[in-house]
């Protein structure tokens, strides 16, 4: 086959010849095949060493994917031969001995993964000079010695995998030229020393930041503050020292902060409580004291908490985010008190008569002070006043002019939400805070505002959600009602969706009866193919979503589901399925920003690539991977270290079965009787294809991703071959048609 250029034969039951001991044969085959450019043979448990003879493939190669096989010995030198290759995988094999210095001669390689080997010796310096890697993966092996300065020299590296090996030694500070580093894992070494301040500056980290489980010592670095893009922080299980600096609270997109097991010392400081999208903070096992700060119960995002074993004191309330904690989160702190099941009750100390006196004397002077003062300020400032508000007026008017809008003002929202208070709040994003209202009309509305996450960021934000909004028009895709733009304010009036997000009701709350079934599922997912699709192929301006996830999936009154959140979109010009990632025209976009959130982005982003429509599939794969397994992209990542992708394929194609069985029994109906044995199959069979389609559409290569038309067809499918046993549901019970 001269003419071969891509070759795909993963995940097979293909073995090696020689009684799966031997891939010379295989490999020379491919010897005329002058044209080849992909090889992939991943998953498949081929035996045998690597032979020479991979260094007569063509030259062509760029990409070869040998992961998870059970191939052993050295790396051969001949590899370098490959000099076209941009991505090498040879992760989840049994590869041992020394790194080879040769592959550093591959001047094109852009991503390079031997994770999970048993590569020994140290890190070839050599690597810094192949100028353009982009990813590095070099996890669970053996390695030792030190992390090399010669990365300093990667002025692509965005992502750098080190964790789990033997390496020792301090961070070398050069490791802040890294200007583009998005990921830096270190965590599960023996390195010493303290935190580079140059590393701990390092702006770029947009993903996390994991430097746990070391010999680390010494203070947090302040210049940590200036991390105000990253998601996730992780220094436990170290002998960092001091205080915690209040200057953490700069680092405004974290969403999870750990700092357990170290020797912190002092005030926990309130800073932390008003990161906006913090969701999980553990400071266990330290030396910290004084009162767990109000503003970590005033929280409207965090879910995860843990202060055991420390010294803390003080009064601990139910309320707010410390509502759903037990006293597990605050064992250890003999000092605490409070209502919590378990903690003892705290003991009012007597008031005395000249302090009550004299608050009452503070209180009344206050009154007359704030119904005084501001009749002089009314009338010395009145018509300053009146000019601003007629500005602002005006302002409002002329944007919903534009785009064709009723007007509702600034003070009627103000009205409608209470005064956007944290009572009305019923969702935070990266992009902004969504209130819930009603106008004077009673009609529903959710109201949308636009808090940038830093200065000029993301100006266009605001005006591009508008315009995706204005020119669409889908009935699986949000419809705005209306808009308010001023100066200091900018948000989108919705119609409220009664149902709530996608999200919560994949993860219920204790006061929520059940979840949705598979049979919801799956037409929900139908409703967002279809939405996806036509942003993709029908619009009148192709629309790259950018943040396909569950919780902008609304959920109207009939359960029908609605994509929102355009925030970050981009209107691409021209784009069709033909249309490559580096060819995408693309206006408008979010400079400095990551396309998406954290567990649904595609890898080809992570290595700066443009937006492009197969970013927005691979998103919707994470969606049903994470709809079938019940686990949230982000707990599989920071937990089992892997994508959620990564994490499924290693159970394909044989060890599925438990993940199915946990899914029909999660996502039986528990409104109906139990469903029937061909009910059941036909509940197997789906939950298998949509956990195959999910690996398809995650795929690591975009061009072999399929379109947003192919999926809405295969999933429209699914949809009407699970109503042939659905119908059965109804025929048994008419009456809960309303749950189908």
């Amino acid at each position: 086959m001269p003419h071969l250029q891509f070759l795909y034969l993963s995940y097979n039951h293909f073995r090696s010849h020689n009684g799966n001991t031997d891939l010379k044969p295989f490999f020379s085959s491919l010897a005329n095949s002058s044209n080849l450019q992909e090889l992939e043979l991943a998953g498949n448990h081929l035996g045998g060493e690597l032979p020479s003879v991979i260094g007569n493939l063509s030259t062509n190669l760029v990409q070869i994917h040998l992961d998870d096989n059970h191939i052993y010995g050295p790396i051969p030198r001949e590899i370098s031969n490959l000099v076209n290759l941009t991505l090498l995988n040879l992760s989840s094999n049994l590869l041992n001995g020394s790194i080879r210095t040769e592959l550093c001669q591959l001047q094109k390689l852009e991503r390079l993964y031997l994770s999970n080997n048993s590569f020994s010796g140290t890190i070839p310096t050599e690597f810094g000079n192949v100028l353009h890697l982009g990813l590095l993966d070099l996890s669970k092996n053996k390695l030792s010695g030190t992390i090399p300065d010669s990365f300093a020299n990667l002025s692509q590296l965005r992502r750098l995998f080190l964790y789990e090996n033997d390496l020792s030694g301090m961070i070398p500070p050069s490791l802040g030229n890294c200007i583009n580093l998005e990921i830096l894992d270190l965590s599960h070494n023996g390195i010493t020393g303290n935190i580079p301040s140059e590393v701990a500056g390092l702006s770029s980290l947009k993903l996390y930041l994991n430097l746990s489980s070391n010999h680390l010592d010494g203070p947090i670095p302040l210049e940590l503050s200036k991390m105000d893009m990253v998601l996730a922080v992780d220094l436990s299980s170290n002998n960092l020292s001091s205080t915690i600096p209040s200057q953490l609270g700069s680092c405004i997109a974290l969403e999870y902060l750990n700092l357990s097991s170290n020797h912190l010392q002092g005030d926990l400081p309130p800073s932390i409580g008003h990161l906006p999208y913090l969701k999980g903070l553990d400071v266990s096992f330290n030396l910290l004291t004084g009162e767990i700060p109000q503003t970590l119960e005033g929280s409207t995002t965090l879910v995860q908490l843990n202060f055991s074993y420390n010294n803390f004191s003080g009064n601990v309330t139910n309320k707010g985010a410390f509502s759903s904690l037990t006293i597990g989160s605050f064992l250890g702190n003999p000092g605490l008190c409070g209502s919590l099941i378990g903690m003892p009750n705290c003991h009012r100390k007597r008031t005395h008569h000249f302090p009550m006196a004299m608050l009452v004397s503070l209180i009344v002077a206050a009154i007359i002070f704030m119904v005084g003062y501001p009749i002089i300020l009314k009338s010395k400032f009145g018509r300053h006043l009146a000019v601003a508000s007629a500005k602002d007026t005006e302002s409002e008017e002329k944007e919903n002019k534009e785009l064709n809008l009723p007007r509702i003002s600034y003070n009627q929202l103000i009205e409608a939400t209470g005064g956007f208070s944290s009572s009305s709040l019923i969702g935070s994003g990266q992009f902004g805070h969504v209130y819930k209202g009603t106008l004077t009309d009673n009609s529903c509305i959710a109201v949308k505002v636009l808090t940038p996450i830093a200065a000029g960021e993301i100006s266009g934000s605001f005006k591009r959600e508008c315009e995706v909004l204005r020119r669409t028009r889908h009935r699986n895709l949000i419809r705005i009602k209306t808009i308010c733009s001023r100066p200091d304010f900018k948000a989108l009036v919705l119609p409220l969706m009664p149902n709530g997000s996608l999200e919560n009701h994949l993860y219920p709350s204790p006061e929520m009866k059940h979840g949705l079934d598979l049979i919801q599922l799956v037409s929900i997912c139908n409703d967002v193919a279809e939405g996806m699709a036509y942003l993709h192929h029908h619009s009148p301006v192709k629309v790259v979503h950018c943040d396909l996830k569950p919780s902008n999936i609304l959920l109207d009154v009939d359960m029908t589901a609605m994509v929102t959140d355009f925030g970050i979109s981009r209107l691409i010009k021209g784009v069709d399925e033909h249309t490559s990632i580096n060819d995408s025209a693309s206006f408008s976009s979010t400079q400095g920003l990551l396309c998406g959130s954290v567990g649904y982005i595609a890898p080809e982003y992570g290595m700066g690539r443009r937006a492009s429509t197969q970013g927005d599939v691979y998103s919707y794969g994470v969606l049903l991977l994470e709809i079938v397994t019940g686990k949230r992209p982000t707990d599989v990542l920071f937990q089992e270290g892997s994508s959620l992708h990564e994490w499924v394929k290693s159970f394909y194609p044989n060890k599925f079965q438990p993940i199915v069985e946990e899914a029909v029994m999660r996502l039986s109906p528990s409104y109906a009787p139990p469903i029937t044995n061909d009910q059941s199959k036909r509940w197997r069979e789906v939950i298998l294809e949509m956990l195959e389609l999910g690996l398809i559409c995650t795929q690591y290569n975009p061009s072999t991703r399929p379109t947003m038309l192919d999926i809405a067809h295969e999933v429209g499918q699914l949809k009407e071959y699970l109503s042939c046993s659905s119908s059965q549901l109804i025929e048994e019970d008419p009456t809960e048609l309303r749950y189908l």
